[in-house]
């Protein structure tokens, strides 16, 4: 007999942007529908098993989207150029 045990570990982050109220174009406040993403991953036996993303609008949320570690990559480059752009802009002001 040979037993298998597995530890199996699921991170997931949520990250919203803040609720916000726009005016529409006769004076109306409304309120802006919830959005963000969800990056989710599965750890099984300290092993990377998979990472998903998703988009959050209002109450949809969209299909996931796996990511192998080079699409994750990637998304940190791009992610890091864009926060590089906004903090250089904020100190030329």
């Amino acid at each position: 007999m040979k037993r298998v045990q597995s530890n199996i570990i699921n991170v997931g982050f949520t990250i919203m942007n803040p609720a916000q109220s726009v005016k529409d174009g006769q004076g109306r406040t409304k309120k802006v529908k919830d959005q963000g993403l969800e990056i989710n991953q599965a750890v099984v036996n300290g092993t990377n098993a998979g990472v998903t993303l998703r988009t959050i609008n209002g109450g949809q949320k969209s299909a996931t989207i796996k990511l192998d570690e080079e699409a994750l990559m990637d998304l940190l480059t791009a992610v890091t150029e864009v926060l590089a752009v906004n903090d250089t802009a904020s100190t030329e002001v």
